[in-house]
């Protein structure tokens, strides 16, 4: 009786420690996508051709402080940020849309508060002044019936010297020419890499001005990416299906 009173404890006391672990581990989890970094995946081709359909990535919640929208299901427990440090102009950047903060985006920051912003005949204007823009080589992809296409790829410069890649799909799309924005006081003006391709704050009644409090993060690293369309848990596909190529980029 009492050897097997003994075993019974030990049981018991086997669980017990189980279950502390997965506590514990699940509270690590927690606090590491509080205040560390959060996992996102991309899924559509507005940050083409510098983020793809497919690419899942590291975003560090503490580059910019910490809003209520860091919190899981973003409690109503204080306003603005704490320790908050703006984002700088050409940042990739989470954030929650301004007209349904369920939805997560992620856009170039373009536009800091006060500056004002314009497309004219395709090139970023900033306060007036044209964006560099240097034609590249073309970003190759092929299309749904697997034909190969090419688009044009430009690489723009800001005036902080920040440089990343845009694409064209059409040179006179209606978002290549549009009125002046002027940005509110602690907003952003987000844009999409793929300028024809993108909802962004050119678009006032989608998107428009992104409060400072809602942004989530700041994209940093690629971890993990498979093509368009296949499913990333099926392992035994990935020698086909993974994109090697783009692992651990630094965005």
């Amino acid at each position: 009786m009492s050897v097997a009173g003994d075993k019974y404890k030990a049981e018991r006391g086997g669980i017990g420690e189980t279950l502390k672990i997965v506590v514990q581990a699940l509270l690590l989890a927690l606090i590491v996508r509080t205040l560390l970094f959060q996992p996102f995946n991309i899924p559509s081709g507005s940050m083409k051709s510098t983020l793809l359909v497919g690419d899942y990535l590291f975003v560090s919640k503490y580059a910019y402080g910490y809003s209520k929208y860091s919190l899981p299901f973003a409690p109503d427990l204080f306003e603005g940020r704490i320790w908050a440090t703006p984002p700088t102009r050409g940042d990739v950047a989470v954030f929650k849309l301004p007209r349904d903060p369920s939805v997560d985006y992620i856009k170039r920051v373009i536009g800091l508060p006060g500056d004002k912003i314009q497309m004219i005949d395709g090139v970023l204007q900033i306060n007036g002044v044209a964006v560099p823009k240097e034609k590249i080589d073309d970003y190759v992809t092929t299309d749904e019936f697997g034909a190969e296409t090419h688009v044009a790829r430009y690489k723009e410069t800001l005036p902080n010297g920040v440089s990343y890649t845009v694409l064209d799909l059409d040179p006179h799309s209606f978002s290549d020419d549009t009125p002046v924005y002027e940005v509110p006081p602690d907003h952003y003006f987000m844009m999409g890499d793929n300028r024809d391709n993108s909802t962004d704050s050119r678009v006032l009644g989608a998107v428009g001005y992104v409060p400072f409090e809602n942004f989530v993060g700041r994209a940093e690293i690629i971890f993990f990416s498979v093509k368009e369309g296949e499913r990333p848990w099926q392992f035994w596909m990935w020698p086909w299906t993974v994109r090697f190529d783009r692992l651990f980029k630094i965005i």
